[in-house]
């Protein structure tokens, strides 16, 4: 008998089961909200990211070359040099290190072209029709 719960508990249980099942769907659609408005500005972010890494490439290339790790550039090429570093350094470490933020622009570029191909297809129907 210790095994049974009284069926007034079973329907308090099946109550609260049903709230935390709203309660996770209300938990996805602010998610839900997040990520749309995260994808918002994903090509501005992933891009600004980009940068930013390619600044830090820059800026430890310099310090590696004022430290004479790095050997310096012949006749004053040593700007060139180190920006050309800097960029063979920083395109690797952001295909690693910013896949998430490429894959949300990946995302958003491709739902905008979906809008315009479906705006398109919209007025070529209008045009038809006249």
């Amino acid at each position: 008998m210790s095994s049974q719960q009284p069926s007034g508990q079973k329907a308090e249980s099946g109550q609260k089961a049903g709230s935390d099942q709203t309660a996770v769907s209300g938990q996805t659609a602010v998610s839900d909200q997040k990520a749309v408005s995260g994808q918002k500005f994903a090509s501005l972010r992933y891009t600004a990211l980009r940068f930013g890494l390619l600044i830090a490439c820059f800026a430890v290339v310099w310090v590696l070359c004022y430290a004479r790790v790095v050997p310096l550039g012949a006749n004053n090429s040593n700007f060139v040099w180190m920006i050309l570093l800097a960029l063979i350094l920083s395109a690797p470490l952001s295909w690693v290190l910013l896949r998430k933020q490429r894959d949300a622009m990946a995302v958003q570029v491709s739902e905008r072209v979906e809008r315009t191909r479906e705006r398109l297809q919209a007025n070529a129907g209008q045009e038809d029709r006249v």
